[in-house]
Protein backbone atom coordinates (compact mmCIF):
# COMPACT_ATOMS: atom_id res chain seq x y z
CA UNK A 1 0.00 0.00 0.00
CA UNK A 2 3.18 2.08 0.92
CA UNK A 3 4.24 1.96 -2.62
CA UNK A 4 1.37 2.42 -4.15
CA UNK A 5 0.54 5.88 -2.54
CA UNK A 6 4.67 6.69 -2.70
CA UNK A 7 4.65 7.09 0.86
CA UNK A 8 7.87 5.90 2.70
CA UNK A 9 8.41 5.77 6.61
CA UNK A 10 11.68 5.73 8.26
CA UNK A 11 12.05 5.23 11.53
CA UNK A 12 14.09 6.85 14.80
CA UNK A 13 17.46 7.33 14.70
CA UNK A 14 18.19 6.42 10.85
CA UNK A 15 17.82 8.26 7.87
CA UNK A 16 17.24 7.34 4.42
CA UNK A 17 19.08 7.82 0.99
CA UNK A 18 16.55 9.54 -1.92
CA UNK A 19 17.70 8.94 -5.08
CA UNK A 20 15.97 10.54 -8.57
CA UNK A 21 17.17 8.18 -11.70
CA UNK A 22 20.10 6.53 -10.07
CA UNK A 23 21.70 9.68 -8.93
CA UNK A 24 21.98 10.99 -5.33
CA UNK A 25 18.89 13.60 -4.05
CA UNK A 26 18.35 14.14 -0.96
CA UNK A 27 18.80 12.57 2.58
CA UNK A 28 15.26 11.32 4.29
CA UNK A 29 14.75 12.40 7.94
CA UNK A 30 12.82 9.96 10.41
CA UNK A 31 8.82 10.45 9.62
CA UNK A 32 6.64 9.61 6.65
CA UNK A 33 8.33 11.19 3.39
CA UNK A 34 6.66 10.95 -0.48
CA UNK A 35 9.19 9.15 -2.86
CA UNK A 36 7.01 9.11 -6.24
CA UNK A 37 8.81 6.59 -7.63
CA UNK A 38 6.92 6.98 -10.93
CA UNK A 39 8.96 9.89 -11.78
CA UNK A 40 11.99 7.70 -10.92
CA UNK A 41 12.90 8.61 -7.24
CA UNK A 42 13.59 5.90 -5.31
CA UNK A 43 15.16 4.74 -1.43
CA UNK A 44 18.69 3.53 -2.49
CA UNK A 45 18.90 2.09 1.50
CA UNK A 46 19.15 2.97 4.98
CA UNK A 47 21.88 4.26 7.33
CA UNK A 48 21.71 4.27 10.67
CA UNK A 49 22.38 7.00 13.59
CA UNK A 50 22.84 4.47 16.57
CA UNK A 51 26.24 3.88 17.97
CA UNK A 52 27.51 0.26 16.86
CA UNK A 53 30.38 -1.37 18.33
CA UNK A 54 33.14 -3.26 16.60
CA UNK A 55 35.76 -5.29 18.88
CA UNK A 56 39.22 -5.99 16.91
CA UNK A 57 41.98 -8.47 18.04
CA UNK A 58 44.80 -8.60 16.42
CA UNK A 59 48.18 -9.98 17.43
CA UNK A 60 51.54 -8.97 17.51
CA UNK A 61 54.45 -9.00 18.59
CA UNK A 62 56.16 -6.81 21.19
CA UNK A 63 60.08 -5.01 21.28
CA UNK A 64 60.99 -7.70 23.59
CA UNK A 65 59.97 -11.02 20.76
CA UNK A 66 56.51 -12.06 23.00
CA UNK A 67 53.83 -12.45 20.65
CA UNK A 68 50.66 -10.90 21.97
CA UNK A 69 46.81 -10.85 21.32
CA UNK A 70 45.39 -7.01 21.64
CA UNK A 71 41.46 -6.50 21.65
CA UNK A 72 40.70 -3.09 20.87
CA UNK A 73 36.74 -2.25 21.06
CA UNK A 74 35.72 0.83 18.54
CA UNK A 75 32.64 2.58 19.13
CA UNK A 76 31.35 4.46 16.13
CA UNK A 77 28.19 6.20 14.48
CA UNK A 78 27.45 8.08 10.90
CA UNK A 79 27.05 11.39 11.14
CA UNK A 80 23.60 12.70 9.97
CA UNK A 81 24.83 15.99 8.04
CA UNK A 82 27.21 13.56 6.30
CA UNK A 83 24.76 10.43 5.62
CA UNK A 84 25.32 10.48 1.90
CA UNK A 85 29.31 10.48 2.53
CA UNK A 86 28.49 7.38 4.73
CA UNK A 87 26.40 5.64 2.39
CA UNK A 88 28.91 6.08 -0.59
CA UNK A 89 32.24 6.27 -0.16
CA UNK A 90 32.26 2.68 2.15
CA UNK A 91 31.55 -0.19 0.93
CA UNK A 92 32.18 -2.18 4.18
CA UNK A 93 32.65 0.28 7.04
CA UNK A 94 33.50 -2.39 9.64
CA UNK A 95 36.62 -3.99 7.55
CA UNK A 96 37.55 -0.61 6.82
CA UNK A 97 37.89 0.27 10.59
CA UNK A 98 39.05 -3.12 11.65
CA UNK A 99 42.64 -2.70 8.76
CA UNK A 100 43.17 0.62 10.50
CA UNK A 101 42.89 -0.60 14.15
CA UNK A 102 45.66 -3.24 12.77
CA UNK A 103 47.68 -0.71 11.00
CA UNK A 104 47.87 1.01 14.48
CA UNK A 105 48.51 -1.55 17.28
CA UNK A 106 51.24 -3.20 14.93
CA UNK A 107 53.13 -0.04 14.58
CA UNK A 108 52.73 0.54 18.25
CA UNK A 109 53.33 -2.42 20.54
CA UNK A 110 56.68 -3.78 18.37
CA UNK A 111 58.25 -0.72 20.39
CA UNK A 112 57.57 -1.34 23.29
CA UNK A 113 58.16 -4.41 25.84
CA UNK A 114 55.06 -6.66 26.96
CA UNK A 115 55.34 -5.47 30.66
CA UNK A 116 55.05 -1.31 28.73
CA UNK A 117 52.11 -2.59 27.19
CA UNK A 118 49.49 -3.46 29.60
CA UNK A 119 51.20 -0.40 31.42
CA UNK A 120 50.68 2.13 28.13
CA UNK A 121 47.27 0.58 26.75
CA UNK A 122 45.52 3.94 27.42
CA UNK A 123 48.12 5.19 25.15
CA UNK A 124 47.88 2.50 22.85
CA UNK A 125 43.92 3.23 22.74
CA UNK A 126 44.36 6.83 22.07
CA UNK A 127 46.98 6.43 18.93
CA UNK A 128 43.97 4.02 17.61
CA UNK A 129 41.37 6.59 18.20
CA UNK A 130 43.68 9.69 16.45
CA UNK A 131 44.39 7.62 13.62
CA UNK A 132 40.42 6.45 13.38
CA UNK A 133 38.98 10.14 14.12
CA UNK A 134 41.32 11.43 11.19
CA UNK A 135 40.30 8.47 8.63
CA UNK A 136 36.82 8.08 9.21
CA UNK A 137 35.98 11.64 9.45
CA UNK A 138 36.00 12.22 5.87
CA UNK A 139 33.89 8.96 5.14
CA UNK A 140 30.82 10.44 7.55
CA UNK A 141 31.39 8.35 10.38
CA UNK A 142 32.92 9.57 14.04
CA UNK A 143 34.83 7.69 16.93
CA UNK A 144 32.58 7.81 19.99
CA UNK A 145 35.57 6.02 21.89
CA UNK A 146 38.54 3.67 21.31
CA UNK A 147 39.22 1.05 24.32
CA UNK A 148 41.72 -1.75 24.35
CA UNK A 149 39.96 -3.94 26.57
CA UNK A 150 42.30 -7.01 26.52
CA UNK A 151 45.78 -8.07 26.30
CA UNK A 152 46.74 -11.90 26.14
CA UNK A 153 50.35 -12.75 26.12
CA UNK A 154 51.22 -16.29 25.12
CA UNK A 155 50.03 -18.64 27.46
CA UNK A 156 53.73 -20.10 28.26
CA UNK A 157 54.68 -16.42 28.45
CA UNK A 158 51.97 -15.83 31.28
CA UNK A 159 52.81 -18.85 33.29
CA UNK A 160 56.59 -17.68 33.35
CA UNK A 161 55.06 -13.91 34.08
CA UNK A 162 53.14 -15.31 37.20
CA UNK A 163 55.65 -17.61 38.35
CA UNK A 164 57.75 -14.32 38.38
CA UNK A 165 55.51 -12.79 40.47
CA UNK A 166 54.88 -15.55 42.75
CA UNK A 167 58.31 -16.39 43.47
CA UNK A 168 59.18 -12.25 43.98
CA UNK A 169 55.88 -12.23 46.49
CA UNK A 170 57.61 -14.97 48.27
CA UNK A 171 61.13 -13.64 48.63
CA UNK A 172 59.05 -10.84 50.18
CA UNK A 173 57.02 -13.35 52.51
CA UNK A 174 60.22 -15.42 53.20
CA UNK A 175 62.35 -12.03 54.75
CA UNK A 176 59.34 -10.67 56.43
CA UNK A 177 58.82 -14.26 58.59
CA UNK A 178 62.35 -14.37 59.14
CA UNK A 179 62.26 -10.41 60.49
CA UNK A 180 59.41 -11.41 62.65
CA UNK A 181 61.29 -14.67 63.65
CA UNK A 182 64.13 -12.66 64.82
CA UNK A 183 62.03 -9.86 66.81
CA UNK A 184 60.37 -13.09 68.66
CA UNK A 185 63.84 -14.77 69.67
CA UNK A 186 65.08 -11.33 70.83
CA UNK A 187 62.01 -10.44 72.85
CA UNK A 188 62.46 -14.13 73.87
CA UNK A 189 65.70 -13.58 75.44
CA UNK A 190 64.90 -10.26 76.89
CA UNK A 191 62.04 -11.71 78.61
CA UNK A 192 64.21 -14.66 79.91
CA UNK A 193 67.21 -12.46 80.82
CA UNK A 194 64.49 -10.21 82.67
CA UNK A 195 62.58 -13.29 84.50
CA UNK A 196 66.50 -14.54 85.62
CA UNK A 197 67.45 -11.54 87.22
CA UNK A 198 64.06 -10.67 88.66
CA UNK A 199 64.14 -14.85 90.28
CA UNK A 200 68.16 -13.89 91.64
CA UNK A 201 66.79 -10.89 93.53
CA UNK A 202 63.78 -12.96 94.95
CA UNK A 203 66.11 -15.43 95.64
CA UNK A 204 68.80 -12.73 97.59
CA UNK A 205 65.85 -11.51 99.32
CA UNK A 206 64.31 -14.82 100.74
CA UNK A 207 67.63 -16.24 101.74
CA UNK A 208 68.29 -12.24 103.52
CA UNK A 209 64.36 -12.93 105.01
CA UNK A 210 65.85 -16.34 106.28
CA UNK A 211 68.97 -14.94 107.87
CA UNK A 212 67.25 -11.63 109.34
CA UNK A 213 64.65 -14.41 110.86
CA UNK A 214 66.95 -16.49 112.45
CA UNK A 215 68.94 -13.61 114.34
CA UNK A 216 66.16 -11.96 115.34
CA UNK A 217 64.69 -15.44 116.98
CA UNK A 218 67.94 -16.10 118.95
CA UNK A 219 68.87 -12.90 119.91
CA UNK A 220 64.99 -12.59 121.62
CA UNK A 221 65.08 -15.99 122.60
CA UNK A 222 68.44 -15.62 124.47
CA UNK A 223 67.47 -11.97 125.73
CA UNK A 224 64.22 -13.40 127.48
CA UNK A 225 65.77 -16.65 129.03
CA UNK A 226 68.41 -16.26 130.94
CA UNK A 227 71.64 -18.51 130.55
CA UNK A 228 70.93 -19.56 127.11
CA UNK A 229 73.49 -18.81 124.38
CA UNK A 230 73.35 -18.15 120.87
CA UNK A 231 74.42 -21.47 120.01
CA UNK A 232 72.30 -23.36 122.42
CA UNK A 233 69.39 -21.80 120.79
CA UNK A 234 70.24 -22.17 117.46
CA UNK A 235 70.68 -25.91 117.53
CA UNK A 236 67.04 -26.38 119.12
CA UNK A 237 65.80 -24.31 116.29
CA UNK A 238 68.16 -26.59 113.90
CA UNK A 239 66.48 -30.28 115.57
CA UNK A 240 63.16 -28.59 115.51
CA UNK A 241 63.30 -27.93 111.89
CA UNK A 242 65.12 -31.19 111.14
CA UNK A 243 61.60 -32.84 112.69
CA UNK A 244 59.57 -30.51 111.11
CA UNK A 245 60.86 -31.90 107.73
CA UNK A 246 60.93 -35.85 108.63
CA UNK A 247 57.21 -35.33 109.88
CA UNK A 248 56.45 -33.87 106.23
CA UNK A 249 58.33 -36.13 104.66
CA UNK A 250 56.51 -39.24 106.37
CA UNK A 251 53.03 -37.24 105.81
CA UNK A 252 53.44 -36.86 101.60
CA UNK A 253 51.75 -40.35 100.35
CA UNK A 254 54.27 -40.15 97.07
CA UNK A 255 57.20 -39.20 98.52
CA UNK A 256 60.23 -41.05 97.22
CA UNK A 257 62.36 -43.40 99.58
CA UNK A 258 64.95 -41.14 101.18
CA UNK A 259 67.98 -42.57 103.57
CA UNK A 260 69.02 -40.11 105.44
CA UNK A 261 71.61 -40.35 109.23
CA UNK A 262 69.24 -40.68 111.89
CA UNK A 263 70.51 -40.14 115.61
CA UNK A 264 71.26 -37.72 118.19
CA UNK A 265 75.02 -37.69 116.31
CA UNK A 266 73.67 -36.72 112.90
CA UNK A 267 71.32 -34.14 114.17
CA UNK A 268 74.34 -32.30 115.48
CA UNK A 269 76.56 -32.72 112.83
CA UNK A 270 74.05 -31.01 110.75
CA UNK A 271 73.79 -28.41 113.17
CA UNK A 272 77.24 -28.08 113.26
CA UNK A 273 77.91 -27.21 109.21
CA UNK A 274 75.10 -25.46 109.20
CA UNK A 275 75.74 -23.12 112.17
CA UNK A 276 79.45 -22.78 111.19
CA UNK A 277 78.20 -21.82 107.40
CA UNK A 278 75.60 -18.95 108.67
CA UNK A 279 78.65 -18.03 111.45
CA UNK A 280 80.80 -17.70 107.98
CA UNK A 281 78.07 -15.78 106.11
CA UNK A 282 78.62 -12.85 109.25
CA UNK A 283 82.10 -12.56 109.46
CA UNK A 284 82.53 -12.05 105.88
CA UNK A 285 79.33 -9.67 105.95
CA UNK A 286 80.95 -8.26 108.52
CA UNK A 287 84.37 -7.56 107.08
CA UNK A 288 82.69 -6.40 103.61
CA UNK A 289 80.70 -3.87 105.76
CA UNK A 290 84.20 -2.94 107.25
Amino acid sequence: MGNLLCCVQIDQSTVAIKESFGKYDDVLEPGCHCVPWFIGQQIAGKLSLRVQQLDVRCETKTKDNVFVNVVASIQYRALAEKANDAFYKLSNTRSQIQAYVFDVIRGTVPRLNVDDVFEQKSEIAKAVADELEKAMSHYGFEIVQTLIVDIEPDEHVKRAMNEINAAARLRVAAGDKAEAEKIIQIKKAEGEAESKYLSGLGIARQRQAIVDGLRDSVLGFSGNVPGTSAKDVMDMILVTQYFDTMKEIGAASKSSTVFIPHGPGAVRDVATQIRDGLLQGQASSSSSSH
